[in-house]
């Protein structure tokens, strides 16, 4: 489990954890970050009272160099990633290792279902389980078992993982979809499961949204950058979007200062279709809770829905367009960096 700066979240994660009931010894091995709200001190009061945690230092805070790290400092041959900012449904780890038996999997994944407590962070847990807001991979909701292109956390086979070389440490986001692609380049199977279910909890303001966003689309282009058409159509869907909304802007410059007029401009102003059908989506997703399983409740969840989804498209649309256009370089998600949480209650 890679830790930063989870004072609100990180008991209520190891809680998860320790108390999965699998046949043989556990452990759990923390990844520590810098972290500036006394999640370290928090750590090492849980380490103390419980013989099964372990602590590694992170100090670069990257999430690849801490989870490597972590799995160096293992000693089993079942790898089971968690996250700080989730919690791991009763019976995860039982079901996980049947169906790694029973598939002969290298790496079992499940469904991420996003919660939230406040009006903000329910809006956002409800479009992270819609295929509206994040595009439909298999984790955000899926029902079918099978073959899967990637796994959300994942319960690993340690002999394979160090075979194909452990987390790339030169990839910020997005490392596990990257692995998976090893994996399965290796000729092995990873398998999606949608009786695992992992709660994850998202960022809990919009300018935390928003650049988790933006650095997670920049290390896609990245990705796309080193890898190309391994990728799925689905992650150029938010470029699209921006690239059209630019275009649509510079279309309606041109024609209020007179330089696109005529036939010109009728053919030019086909560009607003696409920008007023994505518009019309938003306000039904907002107001109507269209593409989501179960609507938004109340007036400011509605708003923030509202405000979310764009958000959630458009930063990371400018992300994947930087990064592919330059790489993602140093790019980090800096939207836990020295920022307290909101408390849990």
């Amino acid at each position: 489990m890679p830790v930063l700066n989870e004072i609100d979240y990180l008991e209520h994660a190891v809680q998860s954890v320790l108390e999965q009931d699998v046949e043989g010894p556990t452990e759990l091995v923390l990844a520590l970050g810098p972290s500036t709200d006394g999640t370290t001190e928090l750590a090492r009061r849980l380490a103390a009272a419980d013989e099964r945690i372990r602590l590694v230092d992170n100090p670069q805070a990257h999430i690849p160099v801490g989870l490597n790290a972590a799995i160096r400092a293992s000693r089993h041959p079942t790898v089971i990633r968690v996250d700080a900012h989730s919690e791991l449904a009763p019976g995860y780890a039982r079901r996980a290792l049947a169906t790694l038996s029973r598939t002969g999997a290298a790496n079992v994944g499940g469904v991420m279902h996003a919660g939230g407590r406040t009006p903000f962070q329910r809006a956002v847990a409800r479009l992270y389980n819609s295929p509206v807001g994040l595009g439909g991979g298999a984790y955000h909701g899926g029902a079918q078992e099978g073959e899967a292109e990637s796994a959300y956390l994942g319960v690993m086979r340690r002999d394979v993982i160090e075979a194909v070389g452990l987390f790339d440490e030169t990839i910020r986001r997005g490392e596990d979809w990257e692995l998976n692609l090893r994996i399965r380049q290796a000729g092995h199977l990873v398998w999606f499961d949608p009786a695992l279910s992992v709660t994850y909890w998202p960022r809990e303001n919009w300018w935390r949204l928003a650049r988790q966003f933006r650095a997670t689309g920049a290390w896609r282009g990245e990705l796309v950058r080193r890898y190309g058409r391994s990728n799925g159509l689905r992650f150029f869907a938010p470029p699209a979007l921006v690239l059209i909304t630019a275009l649509a802007v510079i279309v309606g410059v041109l024609q209020l200062t007179g330089v696109l007029r005529g036939l010109a401009s009728v053919v030019a102003s086909l560009v607003y279709v696409p920008v007023v059908v994505y518009a019309l989506l938003v306000i039904a997703v907002g107001l109507g809770g269209v593409g989501i399983a179960r609507g938004p409740r109340g007036l400011r969840e509605r708003l923030w829905t509202l405000a979310v989804l764009p958000t959630m498209h458009i930063a990371w649309g400018l992300g994947f367009l930087a990064g592919v256009l330059r790489g993602a370089g140093d790019t980090v998600d800096a939207s836990r960096l020295g920022e307290r949480n909101t408390p849990l209650p």
